[in-house]
């Protein structure tokens, strides 16, 4: 499975303030865990299988919850098992997908 997620802190004496520590710290457990994983601008993807990846997750949100009494979490997850290597295998089909359009 992918799960797509966003996690960062809420609710602090500073609201405006950055998030970037914070998503630091969560980053950090997902590099850790050795699953495949991806991190852009607003979301980290994980594969691999439920438990594991959901188990990663909630240790990425308890290192957020260090920087606020409120933590804000998205998921968003494509579950089809039996497959493996969809973090860049749905890229690459998608990059040949654009390829053959422009030929």
């Amino acid at each position: 499975m992918l799960v797509a997620f966003s996690v960062a802190p809420s609710g602090g004496p500073s609201p405006d303030a950055s998030v970037h520590d914070a998503v630091a710290a969560a980053v950090e457990v997902v590099r850790a865990s050795g699953l495949p994983n991806h991190t852009d601008s607003m979301f980290t993807t994980i594969e691999g299988e439920w438990d594991e990846v959901f188990d990663v997750i909630k240790r990425a949100t308890d290192a957020v919850a260090a920087f606020g009494p409120r933590v804000s979490l998205v998921l968003k997850a494509d579950i089809r098992p039996g497959h493996r290597g969809e973090l860049t295998g749905k890229v690459e089909r998608l990059e040949k997908a654009l390829q053959e359009r422009e030929e």
